[in-house]
This record gives structure tokens, sequence and C-alpha cells, in this order.
């Protein structure tokens, strides 16, 4: 089956819970369809670099699946259609790395780091 990575912002106005609930809804609707979730994230409430829909920032999510096409269509439509998801980014992988994210890496770093 085929790999892919999907990244998402949804708006600013939104909890913590109600974002995360957003990648278990979407993943719901791609297993529903025939594909599964391999690993899911959720990076956080970040600053955009510029405004979208009047938001400065959003709740950024990212999601590891293996789905066939007729899924992901089908997600990325539902995602184009739900008023709390600004922004989607679909890539299609070879295959999937191990480990966390750059992102969650970068959080990882922070953590670790002294602080004087």
């Amino acid at each position: 089956m085929p790999a892919y990575e999907h990244v998402f912002i949804s708006r600013q106005d939104l909890s913590n819970t109600q974002a995360e609930g957003l990648i278990e809804h979407f993943g719901t609707v791609l297993s529903d369809n025939g594909g599964k979730v391999v690993d899911s994230e959720y990076w956080g409430l970040k600053t955009m670099a510029y405004k979208i829909n009047k938001n400065r920032k959003g709740h950024y999510a990212f999601l590891r699946t293996e789905a066939p096409a007729p899924a992901v269509q089908e997600m990325e439509r539902l995602m184009r259609l739900h008023d709390d998801v600004m922004r989607i980014l679909t890539i299609k992988v070879d295959e999937h790395q191990e480990g966390p994210s750059v992102q969650m890496q970068k959080r990882d770093d922070r953590e670790r780091r002294p602080r004087n």
C-alpha cells in the first residue's frame, strides 16, 4: 500500500483536545476507506509566517498513513470541507522514517537544554 505523510493546520481558537480530536476523526475516515494511520503527532499551537483566514496562529498536526489513493482523496475532500481546517498538505513517500518527526525532535532538544 502507498505511504503518505499529511500535515494540516486547524484554527487557533480550538482547544488542544479539539485539535487532537480532528486527528482521530480523519484517521477514522481513512480507516473506514481501507487505509491505516501508522503514526500521528500533535505539534501544538504555532505562529504562522502569514495570516490565514485572519488567524495568526494554528494547531499543527502530522499523520503518517498507508492507504489506497481513493481513501486519501476522500480524507482530503473532507478536510477541505471542514470549517476548522485551514490548510492541508499531503506528500507520497517511498517509506516512513522511524522515530519522531523533525518537529518533535526539535521540541525534545529544547526541553533538554539547560536554562540560564
